[in-house]
């Protein structure tokens, strides 16, 4: 697969680690002129190596006023990964609280809208942009009201604004991953217990999920799951619009 941004800039949001860091820096590999970076967490944007120029804007995605500040930059946007989440409190739907389920719809959903609105407003002709979803999106689980029903938004906003980015030939699609080893799965409350059972080894209780959970019997890593986001990113997926590619590891199976 051939990628070749060079001179060309690029939007990355929850860029500070994970899968945002892991495309940043195959962006940036790719040959980016321009990285505009965004995250809550600043001092993990500025520790990011990357070799091009970098615009960071730290805040909450959910701000209009942070994306007011991106719009008046002007950089004409040429690829995005869209990728800003949270997973929010594990809990049923009647024990969790609305102030819970809020937060999770202001990051996972508002903050979708709001960055690919600007990313829409900023895009050149020919753009391509990536949303992450995620497999609960598609298949129900108990627990994750708020997570799952903020990534099945985000699916079918990727689709609705392919259509409306076509005539510019504009394509958007989601990814939308299984289990992949980020520092998401820390705020699991189940993941804390089965971490302290396998005496602290995260490989081993991520390994012991994935086991339980997926036919193929592991999870993805963040560079897999940034370079499945570039393949979609790339001319090689040029008639690829509105579509999401499921990187599970077969959970949904």
């Amino acid at each position: 697969m051939s990628f070749d941004l060079s001179g060309k800039t690029a939007l990355v949001t929850g860029a500070s680690a994970g899968i945002g860091a892991a495309c940043a820096r195959a962006l940036a590999a790719a040959g980016a002129g321009k990285l505009v970076l965004v995250d809550i967490e600043r001092a993990g944007l500025e520790a990011l190596d990357l070799s091009c120029e970098l615009s960071i804007h730290a805040g909450d995605v959910a701000d209009e006023d942070l994306w007011a500040g991106v719009e008046r930059d002007g950089d004409e946007i040429h690829a995005a990964v869209l990728n800003a989440g949270i997973s929010g409190a594990a809990a049923t739907l009647t024990n969790m609280e609305f102030a819970d389920w809020r937060r999770v719809m202001a990051v996972n959903l508002d903050g979708a809208f709001l960055s690919l609105r600007t990313a829409m407003r900023l895009a050149a002709g020919g753009a391509s942009m990536v949303l992450t979803a995620s497999a609960t999106g598609l298949k129900a689980e108990q627990g994750v009201a708020a997570y799952g029903a903020s990534k099945a938004a985000v699916l079918h906003l990727a689709r609705i604004v392919a259509k409306e980015g076509a005539a510019r030939a504009i394509r958007v699609n989601a990814i939308a991953p299984g289990g992949v080893d980020t520092a998401i799965w820390d705020d699991v409350p189940f993941f804390k217990d089965l971490l302290a059972k396998h005496q602290g080894d995260r490989a081993a209780a991520l390994a012991a999920i994935a086991q339980g959970s997926t036919p193929l019997g592991r999870f993805a890593t963040a560079d897999e799951i940034a370079q499945q986001a570039m393949f979609l990113l790339s001319d090689t997926a040029a008639t690829i619009t509105g579509t999401a590619l499921v990187s599970d590891g077969g959970y949904i199976l």
